[in-house]
């Protein structure tokens, strides 16, 4: 797998993986990304131009895609439509792009015998009740409960039937919530990190008492190479870092770790049909292909991402005002 195509590569996990790609093999990447707000050239600057190149443009277009994966080795597929929030404001963006965008690169992956790995999450799953033991597995049901996940678990089942009546030689990841460097500023953590940069109080939703499972990006781009490079085609696995926390946990330890008291945030009104808790079990994955992640400790990783969003303002400043804005006007 020499040269990959990596869809939605300009977004911030998909940024992670191509960076992680290129510190770590001797690959060549293409990155094929539309470039909406949530996707950023700047999160490609300093690569080396002869192993990556960008191409601008849309998932569902056939006469972009086609030719992209015919001549890559391995097609990675991040781009998705993926903010809760906006799915419930604005669900159409997500049929087009999650599952209409998938479809388009099945085909063009069964056209050309393209090894294809699919990217998706915890949130097709559904949640579990707070005081639950049990963690998601491989065999849990799909159970979503807003547009965006609705549309990765009908993305997932798309690639499986592609698999099983077609023969495209494809795996499936469904991984937890990942923070690191290139997030946008709309989510959670980056959110809260740069408010408290700014002098501004971190929100909270409800009582704070949703639980994520939380995995550094650099731990989700390392299961990723694992599973192109040993994983069984038509098999999902599950990637996760043993990271749960609620979320007024999160925002007091990066309060904590910004040297703020650990109560300057506010409360504010629960998003609807708000996920109680995710959590992953990766079993599979660790015993049969035998990953492990590099950031065991949640602090560690979470203070090495205030680190960077402290370092590089000038990636996050110019859609932090934006933000804020839509947030203000909903009271959140």
């Amino acid at each position: 797998m020499s040269h990959l195509l990596v869809t939605g590569g300009a977004g911030f996990i998909g940024s992670n993986f191509v960076h992680h790609v290129l510190s770590h093999t001797d690959h060549t990447v293409t990155v094929l990304d539309k470039l909406t707000y949530a996707g950023n050239r700047a999160s490609l600057d300093g690569l080396p131009e002869e192993r990556v190149r960008l191409v601008v443009g849309d998932i569902t277009d056939t006469a972009v895609v086609d030719p992209l994966v015919a001549a890559a080795d391995a097609v990675v597929h991040y781009a998705a439509e993926s903010h809760n929030d906006n799915s419930l404001h604005d669900p159409r963006p997500f049929l087009d792009t999650n599952i209409i965008g998938t479809y388009t690169l099945l085909e063009s992956a069964r056209r050309h015998e393209t090894r294809f790995h699919h990217i998706s999450t915890d949130e097709v799953y559904g949640d579990l009740e707070l005081d639950d033991p049990d963690r998601f597995t491989e065999q849990t049901p799909y159970n979503p409960s807003s547009p965006y996940s609705s549309t990765k678990a009908g993305s997932d089942l798309l690639v499986r039937a592609w698999v099983r009546s077609f023969g495209v030689q494809a795996t499936i990841s469904n991984c937890s919530n990942n923070y690191g460097p290139y997030q946008h500023v709309e989510k959670f953590i980056p959110r809260q990190i740069t408010n408290v940069l700014r002098g501004i109080r971190p929100k909270l939703y409800g009582k704070g008492e949703n639980v994520r499972d939380w995995i550094h990006a650099d731990d989700h781009s390392s299961a990723v190479l694992t599973i192109l490079d040993k994983g069984v085609i038509g098999e999902t696995y599950l990637i996760g870092a043993d990271g749960e926390k609620d979320n007024k946990s999160v925002v007091e330890l990066i309060l904590q770790l910004t040297g703020r008291p650990t109560d300057a945030y506010d409360l504010v009104t629960d998003r609807p049909g708000h996920d109680l808790r995710y959590a992953i079990d990766s079993t599979k994955l660790r015993s049969e292909l035998g990953w492990t992640p590099t950031y065991g400790d949640f602090a560690s990783g979470l203070a090495a991402t205030i680190d960077w969003y402290r370092a590089n303002e000038a990636w996050w400043a110019p859609t932090k005002d934006g933000v804020e804005a839509f947030y203000a006007s909903k009271g959140q």
